[in-house]
């Protein structure tokens, strides 16, 4: 009878250390966790520019003779200058547009010409679109009466996050001073999350690291790359043009072009108010600078994209706007990136055992199986 009652009270004492042990860990977990909290966005936006920008660091090692910490300090200093001069210059221009269309509606000198009249004969929301347009171009504060509770709850959330810009550029630079430090290490890295991801998911954890790799490289050259060169370009021309709040037009463009819209809903009105405001010169000089900057994604991405974007628009569009609310600019970029490989992992998740050939990495075709000609 004894024997029994001290195998349980083991058992007990055993379980209660085990829980106490596991408490304690939970305990430092959690702590830790909060403690890098802040550094979080940072270091993973770093991480997913270190793989982006990874195959250009090593065409310039072989081009430079092996020597990867000068190709790494040499890609460093370039996207340092690209973050503070070309995003600081566009990030400074957006806080100025901001302000001055805070105070052109405060003022009511903010004016709105009137729609034209093919609005009103667009499919579904042509008739709300012209009626909302007139009703601001009569009253631009009756408008914002009227349409603002809808509309504040959002835009206010996200002008909040606008007004962190410095704060946010100032990210950008540490991230890419992380992202330098990782080139050089990136292949033994890859190494050892490839072990890890095998051992987690065997045995095609390392099929999913290659993937997430690739929708990385897909994504953040071939839609945000593209995306923020196109608003850099536009927000230069009209920036150097002396348009009015260029900065705003070239974040939206930036918006436009993430969730593969396009620019041409912001520019072609922007070139039809130039041609009806300024003289025919100045218009077709902007106008031929401007029309390329919306229609160069049309020859970048196929040239960028290793295989075609396979990720819905929704997931993309979902992942800038929280991205944004929840991490100011950086999450502008951060949040589809991170959303588009979660949504390539579970749909070759869901795909095993379907068949016997995996997703194509970066447009390669599957591996034969051994011994296959």
């Amino acid at each position: 009878m004894r024997a029994p009652l001290i195998e349980k009270a083991k058992f007990e004492a055993g379980a209660t250390d085990f829980v106490v042990r596991l408490a304690f860990l939970g305990l430092f977990a959690w702590w830790s966790l909060e403690l890098v909290r802040p550094f979080v966005p940072i270091v993973i936006w770093a991480i997913l520019l270190a793989v982006a920008l990874y195959p250009a660091h090593a065409w310039l090692a072989r081009l430079l003779g092996g020597r990867r910490s000068l190709a790494a300090t040499v890609i460093t200093l370039i996207a340092l200058a690209t973050v503070l001069g070309p995003v600081s210059i566009l990030a400074a221009s957006l806080a100025e547009s901001i302000q001055w269309l805070a105070s052109g509606l405060g003022s009511g000198a903010l004016k709105l010409p009137p729609p034209p009249a093919a609005i009103e004969d667009l499919p579904i929301l042509g008739e709300q679109i012209d009626e909302a347009w007139t009703l601001a171009a009569g009253n631009l504060e009756d408008a914002v009466l009227r349409y603002g509770p809808a509309v504040l709850p959002t835009g206010g959330a996200v002008l909040g996050k606008v007004a962190a810009i410095g704060a946010d550029v100032l990210k950008f630079v540490v991230s890419v001073i992380i992202a330098g430090f990782l080139f050089v290490p990136g292949p033994r890295l890859a190494t050892g999350i490839r072990a890890f991801a095998s051992r987690l998911i065997a045995p095609r954890g390392a099929h999913f690291v290659d993937l997430a790799g690739a929708t990385i490289r897909n994504v953040s050259r071939g839609v945000i790359g593209v995306a923020l060169l196109q608003a850099l370009l536009a927000g230069a021309i009209l920036y150097l043009a002396g348009i009015p709040g260029s900065g705003l037009v070239a974040f939206a463009v930036l918006l436009l072009c993430i969730v593969q819209i396009g620019a041409a809903p912001v520019l072609l009105p922007l070139i039809v108010w130039i041609w009806m405001s300024h003289p025919t010169t100045f218009s077709l000089v902007l106008t031929l600078l401007l029309v390329p900057v919306g229609l160069i994604d049309n020859v970048l991405k196929p040239i960028l994209m290793a295989r075609g974007l396979t990720t819905p628009m929704l997931v993309i569009l979902t992942g800038v706007i929280g991205g944004t609310l929840t991490h100011g600019l950086v999450g502008l970029f951060l949040g589809p990136v991170v959303l588009s490989v979660f949504y390539e992992l579970v749909v070759a998740w869901t795909r095993l055992g379907q068949g016997p050939t995996e997703t194509p990495i970066d447009g390669a075709p599957p591996p034969a199986a051994p011994g296959a000609p």
